[in-house]
């Protein structure tokens, strides 16, 4: 008897690795990029550092309302489509049988069979059956707000400690272009990680976030230096 096997596919990591990606990208990116902004605009070092550390604080919680908002709003939407999916089954039951046939004859299925599966499927969760093959419903797939606000919100307060941490240490001076380095490893190696984390293209994955990186804080030390006050 053959032993069956647990496959791990990364796609069930979807949900929390793209809110920890988004959180630690703009953590890095855009408390870099003010750094960046003041220190160009000739600021102190205290005042450099303020602006640093208030860009962690706010840029957390702007991340974790942000993503449970959106979030959440997602989860709205797929319990609005379950409800009506639901009132459906209990008013016409042998048309969603026949829905959920068509969709298996458009997959491949011979009419019979597609049908013979629709029943048996539908015998043991109707609802389950119409969520995951008509709405595209699933467990995987399934909005957790929670779960983005914090996931989104402790990633952006450890990518914004980065940046700070090179703040707090390199000289007045030096902090513009010691940040942008700095800022600028990191976040390929985040783009790295997220890369293999997901199964794709490690180099791919770092050199899209870093170039993207370089150009924002660019433009912000742009910015800055084009105005060249202190704030």
């Amino acid at each position: 008897m053959r032993i069956a096997h647990r496959e791990r596919h990364r796609s069930r990591r979807i949900g929390w690795l793209r809110a920890a990606v988004l959180g630690a990208n703009d953590g890095i990116l855009s408390t870099a990029s003010l750094i960046v902004g003041v220190a160009a605009a000739q600021a102190d070092h205290a005042v450099v550092l303020t602006a640093g550390v208030a860009a962690l604080v706010a840029g957390s919680m702007s991340m974790a309302a942000g993503e449970y908002v959106s979030v959440s709003s997602q989860l709205d939407t797929e319990h609005a489509d379950l409800k009506r999916e639901r009132q459906e089954l209990a008013t016409d039951v042998e048309s969603e049988r026949v829905e959920l046939a068509n969709i298996y004859v458009h997959r491949g299925l011979d009419a019979a069979l597609a049908r013979q599966v629709a029943n048996q499927l539908m015998a043991k969760d109707a609802l389950g059956a119409h969520a995951r093959d008509e709405l595209g419903i699933s467990e995987i797939s399934t909005a957790r707000p929670v779960q983005a606000a914090l996931t989104s919100a402790a990633t952006f307060a450890a990518g914004s400690a980065l940046p700070l941490l090179i703040t707090a240490i390199a000289p007045l001076a030096a902090i513009g272009w010691a940040v942008s380095a700095g800022s600028l490893v990191f976040l390929a190696a985040l783009g790295m990680i997220a890369a293999r984390t997901g199964g794709a293209s490690v180099a791919k994955g770092g050199l899209r976030i870093a170039f993207w990186g370089a150009i924002a804080m660019a433009v912000t030390a742009g910015v800055g230096a084009l105005f060249g006050t202190t704030v």
